[in-house]
């Protein structure tokens, strides 16, 4: 327990510089494009399009999910996922990657999977709040609901990070992880209800093995409270217990590699 509560304290006393770098990645990722931060926004956007109009219009003929058309239940729930694919992939080979520029330094290496995660995270806050604008003009205007969504974007930061500690810090030990990273989580976008939810129809052990999907969670979570108008968490407090303590198990275990191999990060890279 003291390996993660020491990378929570660094996370804390660090919470400035994760803001600077984050910013000034942010800066770097756009500083050769003409409309700089709003690539953010306009990448994720065309994209989802394009999920729309095959998904939605081709394959499903715009049907709705639930009393939700299917464009507003799609959008809701692919806004997570833009942040935690980029976030995991990206913050995986951050400490590989930045090792170098801090090599000599006094500096938490933790912190350089975080920034990077924190860059991903003003992205997903703008693509969110456009979200909101344009679900205002189908008739789903901000609630009280959502408070619950602010819990769970600091769960869907939370989570991000608990994995991308545990995975940065393998992938400098072997590099081929990463290739496997970006693999499961391409399974996994198809497997979670991000573009399809048909796990009503399936037999209840796999409903059961699906629902551990923490992407499932907090997927739901966002159209719930965006959308649904329903206390997610209240109705599924089962299922939130489980994703909180599946954030800390990971947060533990990652925090366990991290500093068993931080001392020896040089050797591998």
């Amino acid at each position: 327990m003291k390996a993660m509560f020491n990378i929570v304290k660094e996370q804390i006393s660090s919470f400035y510089l994760i803001q600077r770098l984050a910013k000034f990645q942010l800066r770097i990722d756009n500083q050769s494009n003409y409309l700089g931060f709003l690539w953010e926004v306009i990448n994720p956007a065309i994209q989802m399009a394009m999920y729309w109009f095959v998904f939605g219009y081709i394959m499903r003929r715009n049907e709705e999910v639930g009393d939700i058309p299917y464009v507003y239940w799609m959008l809701a729930g692919i806004s997570f996922w833009f942040f935690i694919n980029k976030a995991i992939l990206q913050g995986s080979k951050a400490i590989y990657q930045k090792y170098s520029m801090v090599a000599k330094m006094n500096f938490p290496l933790s912190v350089i999977p975080s920034y990077i995660i924190m860059g991903k995270y003003y992205g997903h806050l703008v693509l969110l709040a456009a979200l909101i604008v344009l679900f205002c003009f189908g008739g789903y205007y901000p609630s009280i609901h959502y408070i619950e969504l602010l819990v769970f974007l600091v769960m869907a930061y939370l989570l991000a990070f608990s994995i991308t500690l545990l995975t940065s810090t393998l992938t400098v030990v072997v590099r081929d992880l990463q290739m496997l990273i970006q693999s499961v989580l391409q399974a996994m976008f198809f497997i979670s209800p991000i573009l399809w939810d048909r796990s009503g129809s399936m037999p209840e052990w796999l409903q059961a093995v699906l629902v551990l999907n923490p992407f499932y969670f907090l997927a739901n979570g966002y159209r719930a409270a965006l959308l649904e108008q329903k206390w997610y968490i209240v109705d599924h407090w089962q299922l939130a217990l489980y994703n909180v303590g599946l954030i800390i198990v990971l947060l533990y275990i990652g925090a366990k590699a991290h500093y068993k191999f931080r001392d020896r990060f040089s050797d591998f890279i």
